[in-house]
């Protein structure tokens, strides 16, 4: 995983859901550039969109399995 897919993942992880151009906004990077590693998260089942207000969020497997490794 980049850094930017790092960067990505803590940024939800501390806030509500958002929006393709709410996250390129708070880190600063081309939504072209978010949007691939949004791709590439999605795909790997580490978030997940919602269809009707296009906003991301971890998706709640991922959300336990870094909660548990955080534990350990």
């Amino acid at each position: 995983m980049g850094k930017l897919e790092k960067e990505i993942l803590n940024l939800l992880s501390e806030s509500e859901p958002l929006t393709l151009m709410e996250i390129a906004e708070k880190l600063n990077k081309k939504p072209k550039t978010i949007f691939r590693s949004l791709r590439k998260l999605f795909e790997e089942g580490k978030i997940i969109c919602d269809i009707k207000t296009r906003r991301y969020t971890l998706d709640k497997d991922y959300e336990q399995q870094k909660k548990s490794e955080e534990i350990e």
